[in-house]
């Protein structure tokens, strides 16, 4: 499509901002960024890899001018779509403003905080923290594939370690469009920077401040409530999800409706003394129990507690082998570099008529058949004994407590465990890790024998002792395949569904959330509405609120795609 002297003319001002290497307008080098990592695809006008903080405001200033509406997205890892297009029914067009380029973090308050430009990563975070005996809000999960800092705040993402709740601060620095189409620059870093956008944004990305300009005002840098919500277990509503209003402020959980440059957030001691346990039941009812005692009456709550039932164990095994074995041996650094080269693998492969989609995923997994058995000895042991498996990362004085417990616990009731060395542990959550890619590649791979899939994480009321779905009949006859894993201790599920040949997946995941609503159930937990959920009217207002004229991230949450909210 021809484009207008216009959208040429911010074409122009665009390169003449970020340089012509850093302005794609061809849609096959802007695939990887209209593209969502697992859901979602749209058209942009152009994408602009900005390299510092003052681009990106002057970035933004040109496409408000030329009324071309933004879409800021960091590391594009989001399960939901919400930082890329969704479609063509847009009123006007988009840009992209990829912010991966900015990834400095900045350490203060000897290293107790960090500021995090736009594009820094968690895995970064890791790396910079590590010396100085300190670690990032998330170690597991999506850290791993590359996400950044400043995106799991934006969507609110995580919450599965136990002490430390989703990702939340109310220090951050961000630009906004007022009611009046008027672009400013809203410093609440708690550091002076000076007074215009040009000496704030240089200034901080050059860290020219001093310790007297950072201050330490009475605003979270984390969630420090979320303890002991979560151990509130007779509560008749969730522990976290991204609706919740206690925790939508400002740049946390905006999804784009703002343009994030920097976040303040706190890090953490690690602990002197780890220790995995890996408990396996029959019965649900046995996990319900160590859930309510452990976070009813321990003193010392465990990091973390990843579920996963046994047919997911068999799929992550069979279809997520290849991606354990990369990190296991070549580390986690790595896996950015391996979803680049699928990208550009897929891309090449779509350009030939004969050749399946998704042809990375085929090709990794032919290889992967090729590979041995990853699986430690006792966790198979435990697959074949149990259906029902939790990962219980302790910590200090956690772990005693943990073991004498669960010592008394299966002395009279069904079920047991096993204390994992520490190469046992980490393939233990490796191999939970890779579970909802391995997934996705299940279905890649057996697609012609079923219908389409649906993945939705959902989080349960704290009082919920029948956390374990049973479907009624009239749902479940519809169903090929179910998979089961999550966080148990917060009672955030992630379940996955492939429906029968010739099933309507909308109308029966419609039918499924209505289960959710009538146990009081909350969705999505933690992966952010994007594209795929429906803002729930209190989300849909605080989106209103940050950005009165849609300008930025239209259509987010099913909203609006038109100008000034028009229906």
């Amino acid at each position: 499509m021809a484009l207008t002297p216009e959208q040429n003319q911010l074409i122009d001002t665009l390169v003449s901002i970020a340089g012509r290497n850093y302005v794609f307008t061809d849609k096959g080098k802007m695939q990887a960024y209209t593209n969502g990592f697992r859901f979602g695809s749209g058209e942009a006008l152009a994408v602009v890899r900005a390299g510092t903080l003052l681009e990106i405001w002057q970035a933004l200033t040109a496409c408000f001018a030329a009324d071309v509406a933004v879409i800021m997205q960091a590391a594009n890892t989001g399960l939901t779509g919400g930082s890329t297009p969704d479609g063509k029914d847009y009123d006007r067009p988009l840009v992209i403003i990829s912010t991966m380029r900015i990834d400095q973090i900045q350490l203060i308050d000897d290293a107790k905080q960090i500021i995090g430009l736009a594009g820094s990563t968690l895995f970064g975070l890791e790396e910079t923290l590590a010396p100085h005996g300190r670690e990032p809000h998330s170690v597991i999960g999506s850290s791993c594939i590359g996400a950044s800092i400043v995106g799991g705040i934006c969507n609110n993402s995580g919450g599965a370690l136990v002490r430390r709740g989703p990702a939340y601060t109310e220090l951050s620095l961000y630009a906004q469009m007022d009611a009046n189409g008027e672009l400013s620059l809203v410093n609440n870093l708690g550091i002076d920077l000076g007074t215009t956008p040009e000496q704030i944004l240089t200034n901080l990305q050059q860290q020219n401040y001093s310790t007297q300009d950072v201050h330490f005002p009475d605003k979270k840098a984390s969630d420090h409530e979320y303890q002991t919500r979560v151990r509130d277990v007779d509560a008749d509503t969730p522990s976290r999800f991204n609706a919740d209003s206690r925790r939508l402020y400002e740049a946390s959980g905006c999804a784009g409706k703002v343009a994030v440059f920097a976040v303040r957030i706190d890090t953490y001691p690690i602990a002197k003394k780890k220790q995995i346990f890996y408990v396996g039941a029959n019965e649900a009812s046995t996990f319900a129990i160590i859930r309510r005692d452990i976070l009813s009456q321990f003193k010392n709550l465990p990091a973390s507690g990843e579920y996963l039932h046994r047919d997911c164990y068999d799929v992550s095994k069979q279809y997520g082998k290849d991606m354990f074995f990369v990190i296991d041996k070549f580390g986690p650094n790595t896996i950015p570099k391996l979803f680049s080269l699928k990208r550009t693998v897929d891309r090449i492969a779509d350009k030939i008529s004969f050749l399946p989609k998704k042809m990375s995923d085929r090709l990794m997994q032919y290889a992967s058949a090729l590979l041995p058995n990853h699986l430690p000895k006792r966790m198979e042991q435990f697959r074949d004994t149990y259906q029902h498996h939790w990962i219980l990362e302790t910590e200090d004085d956690g772990v005693e407590e943990t073991r004498q417990y669960l010592d008394t616990l299966f002395a009279n009731n069904e079920g047991g465990y096993f204390e994992c060395t520490e190469k046992e542990g980490a393939q233990a959550l490796l191999h939970r890790f890779v579970t909802g890619g391995a997934i996705g590649r299940s279905h890649i791979m057996n697609g012609r024998k079923n219908g389409a899939m649906m993945t939705i994480d959902v989080a349960f009321p704290r009082n919920e002792r029948d956390w374990f779905e049973t479907l009624p009949p009239e749902i479940d006859d519809k169903i090929a395949n179910k998979w089961y894993y999550g966080h148990l201790f917060c009672h955030v599920m992630h379940q996955n569904y492939i429906v029968k040949k010739g099933v309507d997946a909308k109308l029966l995941k419609q039918q499924i959330l209505a289960t959710f609503d009538q146990r009081g159930a909350e969705y999505p937990a933690e992966h952010n509405v994007g594209h795929e959920y429906a803002a729930k009217p209190p989300l849909r207002e605080f989106y209103k609120k940050l950005d009165p004229t849609n300008s930025f991230n239209p259509g987010i949450g099913k909203t609006s795609k038109l100008k000034d909210w028009a229906e």
